[in-house]
C-alpha cells in the first residue's frame, strides 16, 4: 500500500485547481489533485505542502483533510489523502504535468479523472 497525498487547491474566488498528468507519466493525460508519495518519516501533511512545491511551486496552507480513498490499480494499491488547501505565495509553474485549470465545483466532473481521484472529486462536490 503507497500512501499518497492530494492538494484540493482552492482560490479566493472558489475555483478549483485540477492537473493534468502529462503524457510520459503514469495514468498519462488523466486529471487529478496533485500531490504525491510520503516519504519515510514525513507526516501526510509535511508530505503534501513538500509536494506541492515541487510539483507547482507554490507554497499551501492546508485548511482542512477529507476523507481518505483507498484504491486499487492493476499494479499498485494505493491510500489517497486528500487535504484542502490555498497557495499563501508563489505562481503556479508546471514542473511535471501538462496543463491545469481552474474549475467551479461544478464543472469537476467533466475532466477525465485519475480513478484514484474520482471518489474524492465526487465528496468534495457533494460536502
Amino acid at each position: 500500500m503507497i500512501k499518497v497525498t492530494c492538494a484540493i487547491i482552492v482560490n479566493a474566488n472558489g475555483l478549483v485547481f485540477a492537473a493534468q498528468r502529462s503524457a510520459t507519466m503514469s495514468l498519462p493525460l488523466k486529471w487529478e489533485f496533485p500531490g504525491g508519495k510520503i516519504e519515510p518519516g514525513e507526516t501526510a501533511e509535511a508530505s503534501l505542502i513538500r509536494e506541492i512545491k515541487e510539483e507547482l511551486h507554490v507554497d499551501v496552507e492546508i485548511l482542512k483533510a477529507l476523507p481518505v480513498n483507498t484504491h486499487q490499480y492493476p499494479n499498485v494499491s494505493i491510500q489517497l489523502i486528500p487535504f484542502v488547501c490555498r497557495i499563501t505565495s508563489g505562481q503556479i509553474v508546471l514542473k511535471e504535468h501538462f496543463d491545469f485549470k481552474w474549475l467551479h465545483k461544478d464543472e469537476l466532473l467533466a475532466l477525465d479523472w485519475a480513478e484514484a481521484d474520482v471518489p474524492i472529486v465526487k465528496y468534495y462536490i457533494e460536502t
